[in-house]
């Protein structure tokens, strides 16, 4: 019997011809993800640092994105005792303020490549499936523990096979297709999963497979991953980011699932996650009409060159409602100055919109967009819990870019096919 993706990337970097499903395993991921939340990390290993130091001034990539710029004297301490950190201890992959929310920022430096293993103390770290990366969110106890020593278990997790069929239709997006995918298995469908995707992923872009990927543990997922194709490898080209001693890894053909799904893309429709869960998802025509007091094109799911000019092609020429307001937040530097250089961020401001700084703040109600009692907020984000945006008794509806961008013109949940 063949092996899945999983299995072959946990076999191989525990030092093992093949593993089973369920079973543990010690590696030593490529890197580690820490965000703001790498002050708190830190401060539980605080006198063994000062004894051993860390053990890989190489493993740990940090970004500072949550709450940016700093919105409190808090939220500034912690950046500094983060900047102090760095410093002292020679870490090389450091990001400060700016440059992007942290998974984009791994994205596009080259840190996630095809067959490595990427862990992070965030739970969209599962976002790197999308270039063949065994990527997964551990807690932030594991993150310290690996500061420390480089190694950390996993269990080998079961396998879901994802197949995909045809092509997406016009104003028809990825996220439209993950959120159908999660609306039919559930929040849990995929609790501890592999998930892969198979089939035609060849007609879905790079930011297409991240928007997907990043939304794996919305499914539950450990993670959520593709192959390496063309699109894939002109994406690493472009990046300049060179993959040689890094071959690809994939299932093979007759690898074991615990489950096995189809999707035609052609039949998927533009559809919303209602509040207050992931899985509660409604075709657009249901909801249309409901009114929107904020809309928001951006965050790790949803902040690409592509998604602004989504939104921006819907609202060049246009004004967005006066009862709603347009939050646009691009997932890094790179972005924003692509979309500056392309047009897309004037046409956006131009319509009504106000651009944001290149983090994560108002996507978790940490920092900026905060919602009212009562309000309803459209958002290309992930999560849609009571309290996510900051207030538990404002609603979170999640949608793509280009029905955010319609429903801003109207100020009501609209179809994005009837004003694209």
């Amino acid at each position: 019997m063949g092996m899945t993706f999983a299995q072959k990337v946990l076999a191989e970097k525990s030092g093992n011809d093949t593993v089973a499903v369920s079973q543990i395993v010690t590696v030593r991921p490529d890197h580690l993800l820490t965000h703001d939340n790498t002050s708190a990390i830190v401060g539980k290993i605080g006198d063994e640092l000062e004894q051993y130091g860390i053990v890989n001034p190489d493993l740990p990539v940090i970004v500072i994105d949550h709450v940016i710029p700093a919105a409190t004297e808090k939220n500034a301490a912690g950046h500094k005792k983060i900047r102090e950190f760095v410093k002292k201890h020679g870490v090389k992959n450091f990001f400060d303020i700016g440059e992007g929310i942290c998974h984009q920022v791994v994205y596009e430096k080259g840190f996630a490549l095809p067959g490595g293993i990427i862990l992070g103390s965030d739970s969209h770290t599962c976002s790197y499936g999308a270039v063949n990366t065994f990527a997964s969110g551990i807690d932030r106890t594991e993150a310290a523990a690996l500061l420390l020593t480089g190694e950390t278990w996993l269990k080998v997790p079961p396998t879901i096979k994802i197949t995909l069929k045809g092509k997406l239709q016009k104003h028809v997006t990825a996220k439209d297709l993950v959120l159908t995918i999660i609306g039919d298995i559930g929040a849990d469908g995929a609790n501890y999963c592999a998930v892969e995707f198979h089939g035609d992923v060849k007609n879905l872009t790079m930011d297409d497979r991240f928007a997907i990927a990043n939304m794996g543990i919305e499914m539950g997922g450990k993670i959520a991953v593709f192959p390496v194709d063309a699109v894939t490898e002109e994406f690493f080209r472009a990046h300049g980011i060179d993959i040689t001693g890094h071959p690809p890894v994939w299932a093979d053909p007759d690898a074991a699932y615990m489950r096995e799904l189809t999707y035609d893309l052609h039949a998927i429709e533009p559809v919303i996650a209602a509040p207050h869960t992931v899985d509660n998802v409604k075709k657009v025509g249901e909801l249309e009409g409901t009114p929107i007091h904020q809309c928001f094109v951006g965050t790790c799911t949803n902040g690409r060159l592509s998604d602004l000019k989504t939104a921006a092609d819907i609202l060049k020429g246009k004004k967005i409602s006066p009862d709603t307001r347009l939050l646009i937040l691009p997932a890094s530097r790179s972005i924003l100055r692509e979309a500056m250089k392309a047009g897309y961020i004037d046409t956006l401001v131009e319509a009504g919109g106000v651009l944001l700084p290149t983090g994560c703040g108002p996507c978790l109600g940490a920092h900026q967009g905060a919602l009212a009692p009562g309000e309803k907020c459209l958002s290309t984000a992930n999560r849609n819990f009571k309290g996510r945006m900051g207030c538990k008794e404002a609603e979170i509806y999640l949608a793509s870019p280009a029905t955010v961008a319609a429903s801003a013109l109207t100020g009501t949940i609209t179809d994005p096919r009837k004003e694209a």
